[in-house]
């Protein structure tokens, strides 16, 4: 996709998102709108010379995030609209704009309904989300998949004794991002967007639904899912684009699954698990994570915190290109100050136990002042084969500066 292209989207989709902030203000009547964001200057560096000709070892881009919100009703009736938009330097598909959440949300009794885009957050296991599928992944913001696109959805949660029920209608389906032929980092194969395919004739406009149960029993968390609908992870399939050059084009096939997230607490000591069942494509595939987190509080008669994290990856079909974790270990420390300035710091590897390739990253962030936060986040890839789905990544080790002023 051109860059202006774009920037045309980008800025149709932010006018759209001021015009629905006047829109939900003016719903609100008298209650009072509040407005937050951040506006964060990124710069990266890849120490590894590029695989592709058309990509650089520095690169630079900007963020800004806006955030109103409106309550009123004794906060029983609540509006949200965030608009992100990134500018970036090189890449123009990491040039975009999306409503991450543009909801309308009211409490009646113990219900609660919503209806807009907005992000959902299922999971507790710190290496990967298994369980994690109703948004979909901005992958040209984050290749680790934190980061999601606001869904249209209309949401029914009930509170009960026994638990919270919640039901998910999606109409319309997000397709992933992908870098372009410049963006790093990047497949070494290009994603074609324009030749996406679909299991569905409906397309994007399948109707998704998705219910879930959690409750708290004791020390334990615990979660069911079933979602039925589009699968969030295409498969990406080799073909040709337009010039005969290959290209990997996103197929996103029909998909039931059944899902469990639980978490116990017991002291010092975390307890996580994540799996499901699915079937997709006729064939049925079971996947798990599980670990342990034990903290130790106050460590060196200071008022820090380590945090020390163990989990496991397993997939039955063994390695595959569906999924980059299969038979995994992860391995990570989580040092956090406790200070005013929220100074904190996340180390971790994971080794694919299959392949021996290994992946490393730590972030490390802090507050200055009352409105500047900035992060530093380093991504390293070594001894991957040319076997293994995250081949693509080896030469493209990151060294990344955010610099956010919050307003």
């Amino acid at each position: 996709m051109a860059i202006g292209t774009v920037a045309k989207k980008t800025a149709r989709a932010s006018l759209a998102a001021f015009s629905l902030a006047g829109m939900f203000a003016s719903a609100a009547h008298a209650a009072e709108l509040e407005v937050t964001g951040y506006i964060e200057p990124e710069f990266q560096l890849f120490p590894q010379s590029p695989s592709g000709s058309e990509q650089r070892r520095v690169n630079a881009s900007v963020a800004a995030e806006v955030t109103f919100e409106s309550f009123w009703d004794n906060s029983n009736q609540w509006i949200v609209v965030k608009p992100f938009a990134r500018w970036d330097r090189r890449d123009g598909n990491r040039t975009h704009a999306d409503l991450r959440e543009a909801k309308y949300a009211r409490v009646v009794d113990n219900w609660e309904f919503r209806i807009g885009m907005d992000k959902v957050f299922w999971g507790v296991t710190e290496a990967v989300h298994l369980v994690d599928i109703i948004n979909q992944t901005d992958l040209v913001e984050s290749i680790d998949g934190e980061e999601k696109l606001g869904q249209p959805m209309i949401m029914v949660s009930s509170f009960w004794d026994f638990g919270t029920v919640t039901g998910y209608l999606l109409p319309y389906f997000r397709e992933r991002t992908f870098p372009s032929l410049s963006g790093r980092p990047a497949f070494d194969i290009p994603v074609d967007e324009t030749q996406t395919r679909y299991e569905s004739g409906a397309k994007r406009q399948h109707l998704d639904f998705a219910l879930r149960y959690s409750n708290t029993f004791d020390i334990w968390d615990v979660g069911v899912s079933y979602f039925r609908g589009t699968n969030r992870t295409p498969i990406l399939q080799p073909g040709l684009n337009a010039g005969g050059e290959p290209v990997l084009i996103p197929f996103y096939a029909q998909l039931d699954r059944v899902s469990t997230d639980i978490q116990a607490t017991s002291g010092a000591w975390l307890y996580k698990f994540e799996g499901f069942w699915q079937e997709q494509l006729d064939e049925g595939n079971l996947q798990a994570t599980g670990g342990v987190e034990y903290t130790l509080y106050g460590i060196f008669d200071s008022p820090a915190d380590l945090g020390l994290v163990a989990e496991y990856v397993w997939d039955d079909r063994g390695a595959n290109r569906q999924n980059n974790f299969a038979n995994d270990a992860f391995l990570a420390f989580r040092w956090t100050a406790n200070d005013v300035a929220s100074t904190a710091i996340l180390a971790g590897t994971t080794v694919d136990l299959d392949t021996q390739a290994l992946g490393f990253s730590i972030e490390a962030e802090r507050r200055f002042g009352a409105d500047y936060f900035v992060t530093l986040e380093g991504r390293f890839f070594e001894n991957i084969p040319r076997s293994d789905p995250g081949y693509s990544f080896e030469d493209d080790d990151l060294i990344q500066l955010r610099i956010a002023r919050y307003f």
